[in-house]
């Protein structure tokens, strides 16, 4: 067993409804040392910030709004409400970002949502979780920004562009890797040896992208290991050598309290 943090793991979602405390004893039993739920909208956030309650030596949580649900932010609304979450103790804005795949939001609106999400970590000292695909452009330049203020953040379930990953080094964010990387189709190890090692971080996305062994299967913060063992490989490294460093810089960069395998 190796002790792991998950950095990106929506515990609260519904797909865990009927098993949640089961998820988490196999979790502990696999090694995890924390697991950071993720708010990805203010519903979302409250439902994360009850699991910390309930685990406080495991969980810890965010808010923010996802990119998906931009055209439903609400500035004078929600940015109250985002920073009372800060006040009470989430570790993080977000799931928050720029996502052009899909046309859920205009991109002058996302860009619009993001930045105002960005502004509220700056104002608060927060750090950023930040979804992207297929917006490297906008999302570099206002990462550049966002640094500029002091904001810290991570790139979460990345896979690429690679210059992207740069740009985020560059200031001194994070890059985080999902069960993507364990794919059949995945074909760009060189983007998982770019991170330095206190720049890395890992994660399962659950309930989506449950990494090879488990395609097909609804994820679970357990199965963190198995990408653990892919970035391990591709680094020439060992497993606990990767989660050990993705465990010390999520504690640094969510002010996780240190915590022992359950």
């Amino acid at each position: 067993m190796i002790a792991f943090v998950d950095s990106h793991s929506h515990l609260a979602d519904p797909a865990f409804d009927p098993d949640r405390d089961s998820v988490i004893t196999a979790a502990r039993a696999a090694g995890a040392t924390g697991i950071v739920c993720i708010g990805e909208s203010l519903a979302a956030a409250q439902g994360a910030r009850s699991l910390a309650a309930a685990h406080p030596d495991l969980c810890a949580w965010t808010a923010g709004v996802h990119p998906h649900d931009a055209a439903q932010f609400h500035p004078p609304r929600d940015l109250p409400a985002l920073r009372a979450c800060l006040d009470e103790g989430a570790s993080a804005v977000g799931e928050c970002g720029l996502d052009y795949h899909y046309d859920t939001a205009e991109p002058t609106v996302q860009r619009a949502a993001f930045e105002a999400q960005l502004a509220l970590a700056a104002e608060c000292g927060a750090s950023v979780v930040v979804h992207t695909r297929d917006a490297a452009a906008d999302t570099a330049a206002l990462v550049r920004e966002a640094a500029s203020a002091g904001v810290r953040g991570v790139l979460h379930c990345f896979t690429g562009p690679a210059d992207l990953a740069v740009t985020a080094l560059e200031v001194g964010w994070y890059v985080s890797f999902s069960g993507i990387i364990t794919f059949r189709r995945w074909d760009d190890d060189a983007l998982l040896r770019l991170p330095p090692d206190d720049r890395l971080l890992v994660e399962s996305d659950a309930p989506y992208l449950s990494p090879v062994p488990h395609r097909g299967h609804r994820n679970e913060p357990a199965w963190v290991v198995h990408t653990i063992q892919k970035l391990a490989d591709a680094r020439g490294t060992t497993p606990q050598a990767v989660a050990a460093a993705t465990a010390a810089n999520a504690h640094r960069l969510f002010a996780l309290a240190p915590r022992a395998p359950g």
